[in-house]
């Protein structure tokens, strides 16, 4: 086998991935609007849970929840986005956990169909009421301020990985967004990194050369962080990046080629895992109540972070 010069993949990597123009996506699929993206992940969750059997519905999957009570806090969750949507401000600090809780106890004594039928229903009103709304109204939801579009990707993000959990929860395979989907999810996450890293308290900054491979997949310029800029590129598929960011997986869970010293390497990864950790469930640790202002720009829909915004999803594998 001949030997390649020292430093010649290095320098076709980093040729490669600087080609692209930053922020522009790889997919070759029609662009589509956020409520067409919520939409089909609702679909994939409800076709997912037609096919379980009796038995997989007492699964444990999150916290104290079955797989029906897991279900039982999507109807609270679409309960609330609702009440957001109407102005309602008792929504707006509302704790994630505590104001969905009652909807998950009341699927007790319920038979499964009862339950799938409800979230189907509450799924229903939500799309209905969305139809009404101007994408760039800004809603507040459990300490969450944030335009229409935006939640519509969140509560993508959110059905995906749920769908995901209960799959591994009943032994079945994970599955992955379709591509228009994925690139509005992908582009979301990967301009809220640098909160992220306000989030992860990373020393320095580091401009981050990020490139998210497959489909839904695209390359972004981010700058992390404050100080004196070191340069990192990171290539990693587009789904493991989704996972990453929903705290699904961990760092060492995927393969990332990445150039740029270890340690800013690490930072930028603990980044994006900090995304994750907008309200968790299992661990002690208290909700944050932080602002999302992004405005969706007539680019392909992605999103133009403003100065504060959210950190969407919460963590210990759980929302």
């Amino acid at each position: 086998m001949t030997t390649l010069p020292p430093g010649l993949r290095e320098r076709v990597l980093s040729a490669a991935s600087g080609f692209r123009a930053p922020g522009r996506p790889v997919t070759t699929a029609e662009a589509i609007e956020p409520v067409e993206a919520f939409r089909r992940s609702a679909a994939a969750f409800d076709h997912m849970l037609g096919g379980l059997t009796e038995p997989e519905w007492t699964t444990p999957v999150l916290r104290e929840l079955d797989v029906q009570g897991l279900v039982g806090h999507l109807i609270g969750m679409e309960r609330d986005v609702r009440r957001a949507l109407h102005g309602e401000a008792s929504v707006a600090l509302a704790d994630h956990v505590a104001s969905t809780q009652p909807d998950a106890d009341r699927q007790l004594g319920r038979s499964t169909d009862e339950t799938h039928l409800g979230w189907q229903l509450a799924v229903e009103e939500t799309l209905e009421l969305v139809a009404s709304r101007d994408g760039g109204t800004e809603v507040e939801l459990h300490g969450m301020r944030l335009p229409v579009s935006a939640l519509l990707v969140v509560r993508a993000f959110e059905l995906w990985t749920h769908e995901n959990d209960i799959r591994r929860a009943v032994g079945r395979p994970d599955s992955s967004p379709d591509e228009p989907t994925l690139a509005l999810m992908t582009a979301l996450a990967a301009q809220l990194l640098p909160r992220g890293a306000e989030q992860a308290g990373i020393a320095g900054a580091v401009d981050l050369h990020l490139v998210l491979t497959g489909p839904g997949g695209g390359t972004w310029d981010v700058r992390l962080g404050t100080g004196p800029e070191v340069e990192v590129t990171l290539v990693l598929d587009a789904v493991d990046f989704c996972r990453l960011v929903a705290d699904r997986i961990t760092p060492s869970d995927i393969e990332v080629h990445a150039q740029g010293g270890p340690r800013h390497v690490s930072d930028v990864l603990a980044s994006a895992a900090r995304l994750a950790l907008g309200g968790a469930l299992v661990r002690t640790a208290p909700a944050l109540a932080v602002e999302l202002v992004a405005l969706w720009t007539a680019s392909g829909g992605l999103p133009a972070v403003a100065s504060r915004h959210s950190i969407f999803f919460d963590g210990s594998g759980t929302s």
